[in-house]
């Protein structure tokens, strides 16, 4: 809690954490199932798309042989190992013994998109492949088969980027896949073959192919997992500020009805918790918790200083049509401007591009200006029109 002090009333950080703690809960989390033998670059890929080591996701859960699973708040993963060769269980069997483990666990901790891994050098399926893929579609779960490790050729001329012919052969023949021994097209029931690489030849780079993993993830996922999804990954940036843009201009509006009748501008803190509860809420969809590896409390407080500075009464005073009071025209610009501000600091810590332990400094950066405000009143008097 803030300290109170009769030059600087308290701000309560609670409606920070409250705000965060019920975005994460109505958001939930998205479970995504990755099958594939050990080397095949599972945790190169969460790595890529998530920004999570997963072996330091959360908790490992060795729910059975073959099957771990490691969570946080935002995403689960279920670690399945792909057919175990020599073994006396037949491949779908072993996948069903699986997923019967799975099925049993918490409702919060179901599948809802299968990555099935193969490595793009293995050039074919195989029957074990094929066996498991059609057990995950019985199951009722989408499959995109992922190629990992896909060595992408540039084009000196085009700057086009291929794959060697042995690669592209094998994609046609994943896109209409027959028995080479009986001519009999296969039913090998994957949503979609997607080429991934998470490194450049050289093994620099971020890779290629992610974002339509990304992209096909998203359109599989059930609708209740989706806003989890975009949360989770981290390579879609404008879904997240599709996310937090509606609750900026709520917090605005909330604002502005604050402040129908014009405060003091000795009382303009009575907005603190408005903003704070926008702010809260975007912090959730950034995942910043995961980020940054800071608490929700020490968010909180970084919060409060943020809303505490940009409701400071020498600010008010020098925005353009406060005089001494704050009317609701100003309190709704000032509220969608320090939401614009702090998405920005979101999104960058959320990148990696600053360093949280700057973040005093980063946000004297980006903190809204008078300009910010003032071209924030005019936008709002030509919506209303």
């Amino acid at each position: 809690m803030a300290k109170k002090d009769a030059k600087n009333p308290a701000i309560d950080e609670k409606a920070f954490v409250d705000a965060t703690s019920e975005a994460r809960s109505r958001y939930g989390r998205f479970n995504l199932a990755i099958v594939g033998s050990s080397g095949v670059g599972k945790s190169s890929l969460v790595n890529a798309v998530f920004g999570r080591d997963w072996a330091k996701v959360g908790r490992g859960l060795p729910v059975t042989r073959g099957v771990q699973f490691y969570s946080d708040d935002s995403l689960g993963i279920w670690d399945v190992e792909g057919f175990e060769i020599g073994s006396p269980v037949p491949p779908d069997q072993q996948l069903r013994n699986h997923l019967d483990a799975i099925a049993v666990q918490s409702g919060d901790q179901q599948i809802s998109v299968v990555w099935y891994c193969v490595k793009a050098n293995d050039d074919r399926l195989t029957p074990a492949d094929i066996a498991m893929i059609r057990e995950l579609d019985a199951r009722g779960l989408p499959v995109i088969l992922v190629l990992t490790k896909v060595d992408w050729i540039k084009n000196p001329v085009t700057g086009q980027r291929g794959v060697a012919k042995d690669v592209q052969a094998f994609v046609d023949w994943l896109n209409d896949p027959v028995d080479t021994a009986t001519g009999q097209r296969l039913h090998v029931p994957y949503r979609r073959v997607i080429l991934t690489s998470t490194r450049d030849r050289h093994g620099k780079g971020k890779g290629h192919g992610l974002g339509d993993l990304v992209t096909e993830t998203l359109s599989l996922a059930p609708e209740s997992d989706k806003d989890a999804f975009r949360i989770a990954q981290r390579l879609n940036l404008p879904w997240k500020r599709e996310m937090a843009r509606p609750i900026i201009a709520t917090a605005a509006a909330a604002a502005a009805g604050a402040a129908t009748v014009p405060l003091p501008v000795s009382d303009a803190l009575t907005l603190a918790p408005i903003q704070l509860t926008m702010m809260g809420r975007i912090a959730a969809i950034y995942d910043l918790e995961v980020k940054t590896m800071l608490s929700a409390g020490a968010l909180a407080q970084f919060g409060v200083q943020v809303a505490g500075r940009a409701l400071a009464t020498s600010f008010l005073k020098l925005i353009p049509g406060a005089g001494v009071v704050v009317n609701a025209a100003v309190a709704g610009a000032l509220t969608a401007a320090t939401g614009e501000s702090w998405m920005k600091i979101c999104e960058l810590l959320h990148t990696g591009k600053i360093d949280v332990r700057k973040l005093d400094q980063e946000w004297a950066k980006h903190a809204p200006s008078f300009l910010d405000v003032a071209k924030k009143m005019l936008e709002r008097r030509v919506t209303k029109r």
